[in-house]
């Protein structure tokens, strides 16, 4: 045997290696976490299969399945990209975690990368799920695939940099608070089950504004209605993934 076979050989990993294994950890600790599966997958579940099964809200023509299940949808994204990040995110830079991570060979663009695929394969498994409960429950989905993946991405990029702004300016406590406080309001408010035409006509100007009004808007006017391309709630989502990512790069806090 040749001398130096055991001869250690130090050094980074190569980046998408050391990308993959972080997004898989985050993964797992986002799926093991019981907080996290009641806002990513109980609470929307029994929202949708509530909602459609007891005429407790007006939805218009129709099967109510129909018009809650882009919602829903909607709703999914926010929990996961938005609420969801915003509180792990918040608790892993108070107790330091975040700070460790950044001292790390993995840089902290790489993190943030890493964050963000496993909010997607997250999403993905709740898409799924809600997406076969939908068709159980007789859901007739129509319009452009490309149209709703488009619409996801962006949501997902906007929701995702309003969480990390959050939890990267405020306390563990406050964002805990604050997420699930903006969660509620925006379920009420965000035409997820309520249709917005059923607030006054000054709110909904604005609330039709909100990047949970123009997700759920745009995936129903495309699975509900057919429609080609909601250019106007992409361009809303747009100005919030801008507006969102610019602001947690500039102030988000590692420490």
């Amino acid at each position: 045997m040749s001398a130096g076979t055991y001869t250690p050989r130090p050094g980074a990993a190569p980046l998408p290696r050391m990308i993959a294994a972080q997004a898989a950890l985050e993964t797992r600790m986002l799926l093991r976490n019981g907080e996290q599966l009641l806002l990513t997958v109980v609470i929307p579940t029994l929202l949708l299969v509530l909602f459609s099964a007891v005429d407790i809200v007006d939805t218009g023509a129709g099967e109510p399945v129909d018009f809650l299940a882009p919602g829903i949808l909607a709703l999914a994204v926010m929990s996961t990209a938005f609420t969801g990040q915003a509180i792990a995110t918040g608790f892993e830079r108070r107790y330091g975690v975040l700070k460790r991570l950044g001292a790390s060979p993995l840089p902290r663009w790489g993190l943030m990368a890493a964050k963000t695929l496993a909010v997607l394969v997250t999403e993905v498994l709740q898409i799924v799920l809600l997406t076969v409960i939908a068709f159980a429950l007789g859901w007739s989905p129509e319009g452009s695939p490309f149209a709703v993946l488009l619409l996801l991405v962006l949501g997902t990029v906007a929701f995702s940099g309003l969480g990390l702004l959050m939890a990267g300016t405020l306390k563990a406590e406050a964002t805990l608070a604050a997420a699930n406080l903006v969660f509620l309001l925006l379920l009420v408010g965000g035409g997820v089950i309520v249709p917005l035409d059923r607030f006054p006509d000054a709110a909904q100007s604005v609330l039709g504004l909100l990047p949970i009004s123009a997700l759920s808007d745009g995936l129903r006017d495309v699975l509900q209605h057919g429609a080609p391309m909601p250019w106007g709630n992409l361009g809303i989502l747009a100005v919030w993934a801008v507006l969102g990512l610019g602001a947690a790069a500039k102030f988000f806090r590692w420490e």
